[in-house]
């Protein structure tokens, strides 16, 4: 609760919004990050485990313990993702998940931002191709893994990053879909016999984003169903899968899941399959 009011407090006023305007700063990102990937942050570790209450069984513990905030959260887990059935779509993260069907007006809450979708891309041509389809969100909290894998296996056709946007603090009158922040974001399109085209996106900080994916992001790269992508350090905490039009039919649990009615999900866990009645 105390998170959600400072939150709204941060984004939602004003005063808050001169306030986040110095904290999503580069150079007080920048140095942010310095001070969580150094030895100085070593006692923020157990407070954290504490405060959110994160059991470390089946989990890589170095033997002289974590050397900095972002070693602990950026923790690695002992057994990998099993390989998922021919057809069967799995969780890239563990998290709170929602779905959205597309249209050209759909508007996604992500972050405390608001989103249309070729906004999301910054590519109307892509973000057109996803129209009458479904987009699911993966919300990360702070007690969740941060590693995250490939939903589906296929061929990379392309990989991009969109840097954040820092509005001016007056309120926006004008914008057809007001936001204060956009947040920094990295996608790939994929291209998979099993579901069609695929864009995975990850979204981070605003600013300087916390993402990071590993160098195998080169066009026509081929990927596999549960392989590590990469991992959020502390300031990145969404993914969001992007599927066609009747490309996907989801896990019966999941079934009219929204951003106000989440479900938990884990990583490599079953969360859809291939519509086999897809033209």
């Amino acid at each position: 609760m105390t998170d959600s009011l400072i939150l709204q407090f941060l984004y939602h006023t004003p005063v808050g919004r001169v306030i986040l305007k110095g904290l999503v700063h580069p150079k007080l990102s920048f140095l942010a990050g310095c001070f969580l990937s150094s030895g100085l942050s070593k006692p923020i570790v157990p407070y954290y485990i504490r405060k959110h209450h994160i059991s470390l069984d089946g989990i890589v513990v170095p033997e002289k313990g974590f050397a900095s905030f972002n070693d602990f959260f950026t923790r690695k887990r002992k057994k990998g993702v099993t390989k998922p059935a021919t057809g069967q779509l799995i969780s890239p993260s563990d998290g709170y998940f929602s779905c959205y069907d597309l249209q050209k007006n759909t508007v996604l809450e992500i972050k405390n931002s608001r989103y249309h979708l070729k906004d999301l891309f910054r590519d109307k041509g892509l973000a057109k191709q996803f129209e009458g389809g479904k987009a699911l969100v993966i919300r990360l909290t702070p007690a969740n893994y941060h590693r995250y894998c490939y939903p589906v296996s296929g061929k990379i056709l392309m990989s991009r990053k969109v840097r954040g946007k820092l509005h001016c603090v007056r309120p926006i009158a004008l914008a057809a879909v007001p936001v204060f922040v956009q947040n920094s974001r990295e996608y790939q399109v994929i291209r998979s016999d099993a579901f069609g085209l695929v864009a995975q996106m990850e979204v981070g900080a605003l600013l300087v984003g916390r993402i990071k994916n590993r160098q195998k992001a080169l066009k026509n790269c081929f990927v596999q169903a549960g392989e590590e992508k990469g991992y959020f350090e502390f300031g990145g905490s969404t993914i969001i899968l992007f599927f066609q039009k009747d490309a996907i039919s989801l896990e019966e649990k999941l079934v009219g899941s929204t951003c106000d009615a989440e479900i938990p999900v884990r990583m490599g866990e079953g969360i859809a399959n291939r519509n086999t009645n897809r033209q």
